[in-house]
């Protein structure tokens, strides 16, 4: 049974990945009449709908019993107020890279975000050896310079690409490169600190995205304020919004229940070819479908390489609230 609960939430996580990049990068770029729909939103809605998931989840493993259920959040969250805290950083954070990464997409093809964002294992790598005092071997530190190699001719610029970035909508290259970079290095401290925050605290991983999802919640509805509170006072929190964008919005509320589901029942070994094949999946429909990813030469060397390069021991720290 626990083998194939494994394969499952394996599956549904290469599903869930490809499926977000790329239903976000269409999102982004569809010309519609009207407004466009708005990131910021859009986060707070999937830290929402993340919350009423992890509390149907926690429901039910108090056997589908109210009482319990009350019990268990006023005991685990409101009796525990500096626990609950602690969870306000990478809260801030993940909010903060959800909204990067709709930056990112609206600026960058489906296959270079996926392979620029890899850089994540990197940040990861290099935060782990300084919070958690982890130790690199020599093949590790390798595979990482080969990861960075391939990350920097993904980048290289081309004939083709310098024709493409012209067609490119809502923006340059440099700002969803400058996006993507900053939700790495964001990953990897986030991840690591609520890694450690797991390793010295026995609280379920629902009740602590639940806590997640509540500072998330607080944070984007802050931002949503800033940067959009005149677009929101104009035309609804809700504008835009139509069938994809609600696909959008519960793909990346499903994220974090995915990562906990392998987290729980996988390694990262297997995680690991889950997240390449992703990219492959990601890379394919980007250049069949979508048509706004062309492979140079480069490219196609270094996809390999890229793959080649994931380090079992240092997977992705995926936050529990989102991509």
């Amino acid at each position: 049974m626990s083998a194939n609960l494994k394969y499952l939430s394996l599956g549904i996580l290469v599903f869930q990945t490809t499926s977000l990049v790329l239903t976000m990068r269409y999102s982004r770029t569809l010309k519609e009449e009207g407004p466009r729909y708005l990131s910021s939103t859009a986060v707070v809605v999937a830290e929402l709908l993340k919350i009423m998931a992890c509390i149907l989840l926690v429901y039910k493993d108090s056997k589908c019993s109210l009482r319990a259920l009350n019990r268990i959040l006023h005991d685990e969250i409101l009796n525990k107020p500096m626990e609950t805290l602690k969870l306000a950083i990478p809260s801030g954070i993940y909010t903060l890279q959800n909204n990067l990464l709709y930056v990112a997409l609206s600026n960058l093809d489906a296959a270079t975000y996926q392979v620029t964002y890899q850089l994540k294992i990197l940040t990861t790598a290099l935060f782990s050896v300084s919070m958690l005092s982890k130790k690199l071997g020599v093949y590790q530190w390798l595979s990482l310079v080969i990861l960075m190699t391939g990350v920097a001719f993904v980048q290289w610029p081309s004939d083709s690409q310098e024709l493409d970035s012209k067609e490119l909508s809502a923006g340059s290259q440099f700002v969803g490169l400058m996006a993507v970079l900053t939700a790495c290095f964001s990953s990897g401290f986030a991840g690591v600190y609520f890694e450690k925050i797991l390793k010295e605290t026995k609280q379920s991983v629902w009740i602590r995205n639940i806590q997640l999802g509540f500072f998330g919640s607080i944070f984007g509805l802050m931002g949503v304020y800033i940067y959009d509170g005149e677009l929101v006072s104009k035309n609804g929190f809700f504008q835009g919004y139509n069938r994809l964008t609600w696909i959008v919005v519960v793909l990346q509320a499903l994220g974090g229940l995915v990562i906990a589901a392998v987290i729980k029942y996988a390694d990262n070994i297997l995680k690991g070819f889950a997240t390449s094949l992703s990219i492959i999946l990601s890379t394919l429909i980007s250049y069949f479908w979508l048509q706004d990813f062309v492979p140079t030469s480069i490219a196609k060397r270094i996809q390999v390489q890229s793959l080649e390069s994931e380090i079992p021991g240092f997977q992705s720290h995926l936050p529990l609230g989102g991509l």
